[in-house]
């Protein structure tokens, strides 16, 4: 374990085996940090706060603060982050809220660029990508390998779902399914633009599946057809692509209106 002189970390702070605190750092009671974690220079974690193992959070990120939220009462809440993620300068990532679950959830594997902002009782899956300035507002669900571009915004209560990719400065206001595309159009609002095929490639999918999930969007986006027309379209494709049944089970998860 090495901390630097100037850090003060709390005596209740529970740091595991091989943790490096930087010079000016702040870590509060209550926050729990996993084995070979490293934590730069003037990073203040407020507790509760779980980080796994072998994380690398930059200089000036703050994590478990309480939540930006005016329903908030001082419940105890948590932050709750996973393993090898990478947090770069001036993230912020907020504690949950009682009536939102209580819990705001980091998944492994992530980068969170400069500036980005995860909110109160947001679940961020793995392998994400978050660029620079990229904000999530509270309840907000992301799923695994989704890429955000810089300064691109999620509504509250939105879900984003695995695979998909948000274009640079993006405003997105409703629920994005699985594996799309989304740009902006002659404004700032997010619209469907295809499928994260190039993202697809290099994570393994081969030509028939893409294909399968090609053939899916065409049905929901491109078409004549009523939102409840299209799902009868996608329920058909479902029985011969398990990626279109995982676009079908998103959508009827849905709370909010899809982004269409």
């Amino acid at each position: 374990m090495k901390i630097h002189p100037t850090a003060q970390v709390d005596p209740a702070a529970q740091l595991g085996e091989g943790v490096e605190i930087g010079a000016y750092s702040v870590i509060g009671a209550e926050v729990s940090i996993g084995a070979g974690t490293r934590i730069g220079a003037h990073v203040v974690i407020e507790g509760p706060t779980r980080l796994g193992r072998d994380n690398q959070v930059f200089a000036f990120a703050a994590l478990g603060a309480q939540a930006q939220d005016k329903k908030f009462a001082g419940e105890r809440t948590e932050l709750v982050i996973g393993d090898r993620n990478t947090i770069r300068e001036f993230v912020t990532c907020n504690r949950g809220t009682g009536g939102g679950g209580g819990v705001t959830r980091i998944g492994s594997d992530n980068w969170l660029l400069a500036y980005s902002h995860v909110a109160h009782d947001c679940q961020v899956g793995d392998h994400c990508v978050f660029s620079n300035n990229a904000t999530l507002a509270g309840h907000v669900e992301v799923g695994d390998h989704v890429i955000i571009s810089g300064f691109a915004g999620v509504h509250q209560f939105c879900r984003i779902g695995a695979h998909a990719f948000i274009g640079m400065g993006v405003l997105i206001s409703g629920d994005v399914p699985p594996f799309l595309m989304v740009a902006t159009d002659a404004d700032t609002q997010g619209r469907p633009r295809g499928i994260n095929s190039e993202g697809l490639k290099r994570r393994g999918f081969d030509a028939a599946r893409i294909s399968a999930i090609k053939r899916a969007y065409r049905a929901l986006y491109l078409g004549e057809t009523t939102l409840a027309q299209a799902r009868e379209q996608l329920a058909a494709q479902a029985h011969d692509s398990t990626d279109v049944a995982q676009m079908l089970a998103f959508i009827d998860a849905s709370q909010r209106p899809l982004l269409r």
